[in-house]
């Protein structure tokens, strides 16, 4: 695949990953400040969830690149870099699901590159790769202590599709932490149309 630009963003491009991506994710910090906690509801938009102020702290992945090292050669699956003026800020990592649906299985950009249209720019080559696939449509999981990007794949035209209050709970028995699914889905755009 060609690198695809951004006209919003001239220096923003998305390419396959190539040799250089472990150093990029070991090199890179992805955390993000948790300071609230939503409380998803179906057919409501995240700005009119409810939120539970926690004391800030820091999240982080850990994001392992050996994880996703079979994806890069595969044909039901991928792996695009973001680069911003020639240097790497994000990645996607994305699979054929086993519903057929495209997984988006790891979003991330690095700190500070946040808030220049990297994550959208990866969610449409994704998309892209997806529609060339003629799968049905895309499918993700965030948490409710990461409303950025859940407001990001609401404003990408992806719709809550489930909450799991349990998911977390083998990890920390106590925690609130919620796995919320969202879905974009091709058909029903065509059916508009």
């Amino acid at each position: 695949m060609q690198a695809v630009m951004n006209p919003k963003y001239p220096g923003l491009s998305v390419r396959v990953a190539d040799e250089g991506f472990d150093a990029y994710v070991w090199g890179n910090d992805f955390s993000f400040e948790v300071s609230v906690y939503g409380a998803p509801e179906l057919g409501r938009s995240v700005d009119q969830w409810a939120v539970e102020q926690v004391p800030a702290y820091r999240k982080c992945y850990g994001i392992d690149p050996e994880e996703f090292a079979s994806y890069r050669d595969a044909a039901d699956s991928a792996v695009f870099m973001a680069y911003l003026d020639d240097r790497a800020v994000g990645h996607i990592v994305v699979s054929t699901n086993w519903n057929g649906f495209a997984h988006v299985d790891e979003l991330a950009v690095v700190v500070p590159a946040r808030r220049h249209g990297v994550a959208k720019a990866l969610l449409d080559v994704a998309q892209f790769w997806s529609r060339k696939k003629n799968l049905p449509g895309m499918m993700l999981e965030t948490q409710n202590n990461n409303l950025g990007a859940c407001r990001l794949y609401e404003r990408c035209g992806y719709v809550l599709g489930g909450i799991d209050h349990l998911r977390y709970r083998g990890i920390d028995p106590q925690t609130s932490e919620v796995a919320i699914f969202w879905y974009r889905l091709f058909k029903s755009e065509l059916e508009r149309t």
